[in-house]
């Protein structure tokens, strides 16, 4: 699977590291940055391109972090057809809803929040599970689609 990773600072080390677990599964990384660590980075530009790459393809699949995720999440729903979910600990069972009800395709991380081993999990899980299809999840991501302001 082709999977985008898009991080600042704050989630430089967690991008790295998923970076090497992903690519040992077989996946396919699309590095969009950081490239290095800078203190104080600024996270839009990366998050920007790998949500144009989910926006233009929804099929494609995206995990960024932050120090939060809130701030990359609010930044890759910006784009059209983009579905982005956030994670910083907690139960699992959202990354699981996040999928089957939302067919999310970004997927945020908190990366001050998350260890690895946490990141390995949600990762999987979020990769692993599909959307339901459901005609009520189908309909509302249809009514999303269609707002403009």
């Amino acid at each position: 699977m082709k999977i985008y990773l898009a991080t600042d600072h704050a989630g430089y080390e967690h991008k790295e590291t998923l970076k090497k677990y992903l690519t040992d599964k077989g996946h396919e990384i699309v590095d969009c940055g950081a490239d290095k660590f800078i203190e104080g980075d600024d996270y839009v530009p990366y998050i920007v391109m790998a949500t144009r790459a989910v926006s233009a393809d929804q099929n494609l699949k995206a995990v960024i972090f932050g120090g939060s995720g809130q701030g990359e999440a609010i930044t890759a729903n910006r784009f059209p057809g983009v579905r982005a979910a956030v994670y910083y600990g907690g139960s699992e069972e959202i990354i699981k809803l996040s999928r089957e009800h939302n067919d999310a395709n970004v997927l945020s991380i908190g990366a001050r929040f998350v260890t690895n081993e946490e990141m390995f999990r949600v990762v999987d899980l979020w990769l692993a599970t599909e959307f339901s299809k459901g005609e009520r999840h189908v309909r509302r991501i249809k009514e999303i689609d269609t707002l403009s302001w």
